[in-house]
């Protein structure tokens, strides 16, 4: 053989042999870490280089702490959704040109948005205690869902989507059965994840994909608030779970796929005011009282004039609307400066007592206020404009730093990360299909997690205990019977492997 062709017949050897480029943790790390480093370049024309430079790195640093082969992808939409809260804030410095501490509750905004980074790491570091030596689930369960059938899959989804309405007006009838009912409502999001999970890991079932992505994005926009969001969110979340390969054109889908969701967060920031007093008939109200078609056809002329918006102020409004660190500075400013400050952990002992008096057994316990706690942290009286018809919150960080100050909140953080990872972990060990598992808690993390750090202390431990115990009953009795039908309805039988 000669030279040439022996050289010839490596390097096609080596090319064979390379591993596929895959979207899993580690990419996210590589790409991070590009994305941190090009940012530094950046860095020094911003109003606060350290900080902007520090919040830009902190992605790659989450994802190298939590970087293992099992790690549920519902992890990265927790802390990169919050982490893009908090980055935001100083992105803004860019728009509003001023520094963070040049505002109006001074340099504890710039002290709240280091303590949100560091909180971040906290959560980063116990979710890697708590999620980092699970097992691989073994072949068996790995791979048990590749023989089912696509239609199979777009079932489960529409089964889901019945949880959801089923929950809509379930809620409305018993108000006190609310919380249980949005955790078994959330079978639509564990249906929706496995049918993505699905077709992005087989290749089969595509348009079973994309008819349920333009469901959810028409019917997203039906409501008061930004539910179209969702989708991209868990599609997101499931090509990483899915560990799909990593190509030019995926790139392309993807860059295609951000640049509309952001067009339609644009969009809906910039009518969302004007068709919420529409739809309610006040400014205040969350009671739709238009019909849905009429809605539709409100937002349809509003599309069909898209010349008329001002693109510039609806992205400086969004800007706006992500970064939630202002409030916790306001928080800050009042808790060390006002007299005010709170004498013992009020707001996790309003928490705890909030969860362990459930509401269908104390039917006459009052109903916990995001506004009221914002008026009485931040001395805020909230305006039209900050309101809009919905309730304002200090956040969950916030609240920690008004219990115990820092750094003592960043133990009040860890034991969030540790029941938060706790639970995730109990469900990642159920003997189910993993994709089943990483669907559930997909569930489990979009109910604590899907308004990023402004969800209270009570509402996130709430949220927690209650779907943690609905769901335990449904993985125990419910979603096995789910695995057997689509088995049944594959004609397939296996022995147990692992």
């Amino acid at each position: 053989m000669s030279l040439v062709a022996s050289r010839a017949e490596m390097a096609g050897t080596l090319l064979e042999e390379a591993p596929a480029i895959r979207l899993d943790y580690s990419f996210l790390r590589r790409v991070f870490l590009g994305i941190g480093v090009a940012l530094l370049f950046l860095a020094p024309t911003a109003r606060d280089p350290l900080a902007f430079a520090a919040g830009a790195l902190v992605p790659w640093l989450m994802f190298s702490i939590i970087n293992t082969p099992t790690m549920p992808a519902a992890i990265c939409f927790f802390l990169l959704w919050q982490w893009l809260e908090v980055f935001t804030r100083a992105i803004l410095t860019f728009v509003d040109g001023e520094a963070m501490g040049a505002g109006i509750y001074g340099e504890t905004v710039a002290r709240a948005y280091w303590y949100m980074l560091a909180s971040l790491i906290v959560f980063a570091i116990a979710f890697r205690i708590t999620l980092g030596n699970l097992r691989e689930p073994g072949r068996y369960f790995r791979n048990a869902h590749r023989h089912w059938r696509p239609q199979d899959m777009f079932a489960c989804y529409i089964g889901g989507l019945l949880a959801g309405v089923f929950y809509r007006y379930g809620s409305a009838a018993l108000p006190s059965l609310d919380q249980p009912l949005e955790a078994v409502g959330r079978l639509k999001i564990v249906g929706l994840f496995l049918l993505f999970t699905y077709v992005l890991s087989t290749g089969r079932g595509r348009g079973y994909l994309w008819m349920a992505v333009a469901f959810e994005l028409v019917s997203g926009f039906g409501g008061l608030f930004s539910d179209f969001k969702s989708v991209f969110m868990i599609l997101g979340m499931a090509a990483l779970a899915a560990r799909i390969r990593w190509t030019g054109t995926l790139a392309v889908l993807a860059v295609a796929l951000l640049s509309l969701g952001t067009g339609l967060a644009l969009f809906w920031t910039a009518v969302k005011s004007d068709f919420r007093q529409f739809a309610t008939g006040s400014d205040e109200s969350q009671y739709v009282k238009v019909d849905l078609s009429d809605r539709y056809g409100y937002l349809g002329d509003k599309a069909s004039s898209l010349d008329t918006i001002e693109w510039g102020l609806a992205a400086q409004a969004l800007l706006n609307r992500v970064a939630y660190t202002d409030i916790f500075g306001s928080v800050i400013a009042v808790q060390e400066n006002s007299g005010t400050a709170e004498s013992y952990p009020r707001q996790w002992s309003d928490a705890l007592n909030h969860i362990f008096k459930p509401r269908f057994l104390f039917p006459d316990k009052g109903q916990l206020s995001d506004t009221e706690v914002y008026a009485r942290l931040a001395l805020g009286n909230v305006s039209e404009e900050m309101r809009g018809g919905t309730s304002i919150s200090v956040g969950y960080m916030a609240e920690n730093f008004a219990d115990f100050g820092f750094p003592g909140m960043l133990v009040g953080i860890f034991v969030l990360g540790v029941i938060v990872g706790g639970i995730c972990r109990y469900f990642m060990m159920i003997q189910l299909p993993w994709y089943v598992r990483e669907g559930v808690v997909m569930a489990f993390i979009y109910t604590c997690a899907t308004t990023g750090a402004e969800i209270s202390l009570p509402k996130m431990l709430g949220a927690a205990v209650m779907f943690t115990i609905i769901y335990a009953v449904l993985v125990r009795y419910f979603l096995p019977r789910i695995w057997h039908w689509l088995d049944d309805r594959a004609g397939y039988q296996e022995v147990q492997l692992s």
